[in-house]
């Protein structure tokens, strides 16, 4: 079963120039997965073109063309990456006749393979299920070096559900991998609602010794609590896998998702989490998810996506 989507060229454009001026210009696109094996840094962009697990969560569809949209907005931002640093398109993985499960089979081992070869990993999607493919990959790489592994999820939601009917879904990723790595999780989730997450994902949260900030908390007046919080939590871990859902975003910033909140955060706390992460020089992995382009509003959700990515590899790799 392939499940895999060449990388368009149709995907990226953006203003012409004589000289490197855009990511458009910038960014490789490679067929067949054909992994890029040189030692030096890279970052190796993945999409995941599904919504089988927002569908199970009963999510709004629409996060099927969430990569596609991303990528056309990443290619107009200005560029200010090192010139000698690879930008490649590695495609898209969908999911077939329903089935999630060879979907994250196949993110899982993409992943591995990128972080084997060198490469920093940027994984977009398609809905939050997503980390759960993204981190296990994560997780089997760091486990292989005897590291410790922090996840961080800047989210509305805490995604710490249980399976439906024993099947995965958007609402369940962490959990899935605090149950496969029991021993190695190590989670910290930023912007939590209370009203989108009953008493029971908090208790769940609690007995898996997660972190977490709630949205009352997770504001720019509150700064040097919220710093606090983070580089104790960065000092506790080896690496960290970064998860942006961009349903934390209010809906003033973020209309283009599946479950929209006028309650999330705005970008400013956002982007300087973000900083402070990419500073730590730990960061190895990272996705944005659950854009959902049907819903969008002058593509602003996508826009905020790829200024967001563009932010953090400008901060760990400038």
């Amino acid at each position: 079963m392939n499940l895999h989507q060449n990388p368009s060229p149709y995907h990226w454009s953006g203003r012409k120039s004589d000289q490197l001026d855009y990511w458009h210009q910038a960014v490789q696109t490679i067929s067949n997965l054909n992994l890029v094996q040189t030692t030096g840094k890279k970052v190796g962009i993945l999409g995941y073109a599904g919504e089988e697990g927002v569908i199970r969560n009963q999510g709004r569809l629409g996060t099927l063309e969430g990569p596609a949209a991303i990528r056309k907005m990443l290619g107009s931002v200005a560029y200010h990456l090192p010139e000698n640093l690879p930008l490649l398109d590695y495609g898209d993985i969908f999911t077939i006749n329903q089935d999630l499960e060879a979907s994250h089979v196949a993110i899982s081992q993409i992943t591995l393979d990128l972080l084997k070869s060198h490469h920093f990993p940027v994984l977009i999607g398609g809905g939050h299920d997503l980390a759960y493919a993204h981190g296990r990959g994560v997780q089997q790489y760091i486990s292989e070096k005897g590291e410790k592994l922090g996840i961080i999820n800047l989210d509305a939601h805490f995604d710490l559900r249980p399976l439906a009917d024993g099947k995965a879904h958007s609402g369940s990723p962490f959990l899935q991998l605090a149950q496969e790595f029991p021993d190695n999780f190590h989670y910290l989730a930023l912007g939590i609602q209370r009203a989108a997450n009953p008493k029971s994902l908090f208790q769940t949260a609690e007995k898996l010794n997660a972190r977490y900030l709630v949205m009352e908390d997770f504001r720019l007046n509150n700064w040097e609590y919220i710093e606090e919080q983070i580089i104790w939590f960065l000092d506790s871990v080896n690496k960290v896998y970064l998860s942006i859902d961009l349903d934390g975003f209010s809906s003033a910033f973020a209309p283009g998702v599946s479950a929209p909140s006028p309650m999330g955060f705005n970008p400013q706390i956002a982007f300087k989490v973000f900083e402070l992460i990419a500073k730590s020089k730990k960061l190895i992995s990272l996705d944005v998810v659950e854009l959902n382009p049907k819903y969008d509003q002058d593509n602003a959700t996508a826009r905020l996506a790829a200024r967001a990515i563009e932010y953090i590899l400008r901060k760990v790799f400038g």
